[in-house]
């Protein structure tokens, strides 16, 4: 008996999920007749939800039976005693343009708050239900004024930004991280979306108002957190800077927010502070591995910012930094960073070469034996021993098939034999790398694959790809002058070839690399002008608004083009970014 009982009540649990399915089906499609059928039988059924009786209330709406649904909702309000009921019957008022008995409905909902204060949870998710913004409010401030245990900030603080009134609304956010504060994460997501990059932004005044006040009420680290995440976005790294000390002086536990910072930094181009950053976290570093990494990501600025009569100052702290710390399994990225400084800066090729190879005597990891030998393939590429460098990449993915290193090594495999001109390889190698389970591998994979893809048939004896390569190998080698002058001449004899897109492309690369943002400037118009349906358009356009914006001091002209990239390239890997720049540009109050 017992298993047939339970057996019924799966089947009819079955009938009435069936109905739901369908009834939800009939409501989207617009057939609410049949829809309204369906929900009446899960209602006559053994049990019931709130759902169900909204859904019926809201189909006898769609199809004007007004009446229908007041007689419905009146039955249900005799067997349940659920305030939120009141609300749905108020606004069945208000879509018949009945003011007065909806206004009735909404205030006996509001005063059945006053009878109990926990009727706030229904009364006031059925004025949001119904986008009843100011009666929602005020329930959840009725409800706390009656029960101070209640907190609503989130809540209120959702229902202040609908309405646009910002300041309430990041005073309610505020409220609620403080009470909550593991919940910070998530309130700076939801902050962002109404603050901007500019500092002299409304809603970032008012916002850096709020914080600076209660940290003089009650001083917490969590408003320097927070002032700290507002400079980042407004990418003011020296200010947020000042806020994080101020946290790790009073928790001196972890460097990691700072050491955070830094490489924010450094991706915001901020490279005097990020230096002073990296500066900081030597001094105050305790443990040996913090130290080395900063003074790593140190030296790495210093190369990118520092001019050839520098090289020999580098060098030596590059040396003295071995004398205290070792030359050891625990500095190997240190060790590789130098072998490439002598090599591509120095051009010291045979002392770098020499350093790795002592390197690989150390009692390393396989995959630190592969980071090892992938700056030796790149150093015999800077060689042109392109075969002897195949030797150590093809070392790498034997002894450490499918991984990412092995991914990295088989694509510089492909750019090797690229390089030699040997095409062919060089796209078998790449299709296989546009599965790729880095991201990053698989688009230069696909980049380089489309460009040998598209000029191999061309020509016959692949001139113009060949004389492109040997520049993008130049470029490689640092000796961008070079390879400026070598794709001049890919432009010049070769002005019918496809090509010519990727060829202004690159050089418009590298005259920002020698900072002559003029001559990128004309490339990248050149591009837009003449070959708008290639695939470097959206580049283009992204690269010239940048240039505008950073170096030539024209956002007017940027604007437009971050505006072309959000209506005609929506599939672009800039879409995003063009979108918040084209909104910060306009004055749009939010991002």
């Amino acid at each position: 008996m017992r298993i047939f009982l339970i057996l019924c009540l799966f089947i009819s649990t079955n009938i009435f999920s069936q109905s739901d399915i369908l009834a939800r089906e009939y409501f989207k499609n617009g057939d609410f007749k049949k829809a309204l059928a369906e929900y009446k039988k899960i209602y006559e059924g053994p049990s019931t939800s709130l759902t169900n009786i909204n859904a019926i209330v809201e189909t006898h709406q769609q199809l004007e039976q007004y009446a229908e649904a007041e007689a419905f909702l009146l039955e249900v309000m005799e067997d349940i005693a659920y305030s939120g009921f009141l609300v749905d019957l108020g606004y069945n008022f208000q879509l018949q343009k009945d003011t007065v008995n909806a206004r009735l409905q909404y205030n006996k909902a509001l005063e059945s708050i006053d009878l109990r204060a926990s009727n706030v949870f229904s009364v006031a998710k059925g004025f949001q239900n119904h986008s009843l913004l100011d009666e929602a409010i005020l329930a959840y401030e009725k409800g706390v004024a009656l029960n101070p245990k209640y907190n609503f900030d989130l809540q209120l603080a959702q229902l202040y930004g609908e309405q646009g009134k910002v300041e309430k609304m990041f005073t309610s956010y505020i409220d609620y991280v403080e009470a909550n504060p593991f919940t910070v994460n998530n309130i700076k997501r939801s902050i962002n979306d109404f603050i901007s990059e500019n500092s002299d932004n409304e809603n970032n005044i008012i916002f850096r108002k709020i914080l600076l006040k209660k940290a003089q009420q009650t001083p917490d680290l969590l408003w320097n957190e927070l002032l700290s995440w507002l400079f980042v976005q407004q990418k003011d790294i020296k200010k947020a800077f000042v806020q994080e000390k101020a946290i790790f002086n009073r928790q001196p536990e972890s460097l990691n927010r700072i050491a955070d910072l830094a490489v924010i930094a450094t991706n915001e181009k901020a490279y005097e502070t990020a230096k002073e950053i990296y500066t900081y976290l030597i001094e105050k570093a305790q443990d040996t591995g913090t130290k080395v990494s900063a003074n790593y990501h140190l030296l790495q600025l210093e190369e990118k910012v520092s001019s050839k009569e520098n090289y020999e100052a580098i060098e030596a702290k590059y040396l003295e930094l071995f004398e205290e710390f070792g030359s050891v399994s625990q500095t190997l990225k240190l060790q590789i960073a130098y072998a490439h400084f002598l090599a591509f800066y120095k051009n010291e090729t045979t002392k770098a070469t020499s350093f790795l190879k002592k390197s690989l005597k150390l009692s390393l990891t396989e995959f630190q034996k592969a980071e090892v030998k992938l700056e030796l393939g790149d150093i015999l590429v800077l060689q042109e021993k392109f075969n002897q460098a195949l030797i150590y990449y093809t070392q790498i993915q034997r002894s450490l098939k499918n991984s990412e290193i092995s991914q990295e090594a088989r694509y510089k495999v492909a750019k090797t034999s690229y390089y030699k001109g040997d095409f062919k390889w060089a796209e078998s190698q790449l299709k296989i790398l546009k599965a790729s389970t880095s991201q990053l591998i698989a688009n230069d994979a696909l980049d380089l694959k489309l460009l040998i893809t598209d000029n191999k048939y061309e020509d016959s004896l692949q001139t113009a790809l060949k004389l492109y390569a040997k520049a993008d190998l130049l470029a490689f080698q640092n000796r961008n002058d070079e390879a400026i002058s070598l794709l001049s001449k890919v432009l010049a004899a070769h002005k019918t070839e496809p090509i010519i897109a990727q060829a202004l492309y690159k050089q418009a690369e590298l005259f920002e690399g020698k900072q002559q943002f003029e001559k990128a400037e004309s490339n990248y118009k050149s591009i837009i002008e003449n070959y708008g349906e290639g695939i470097l358009i959206d580049n283009a356009l992204f690269k010239l608004a940048e240039l505008y914006m950073n170096y030539l001091e024209q956002p007017d002209k940027a604007k437009p083009l971050y505006e072309q990239i959000i209506f005609s390239h929506p599939d672009s890997i800039y879409f995003v970014e063009a979108r918040k720049k084209f909104r910060a540009l306009r004055g749009d109050a939010i991002n």
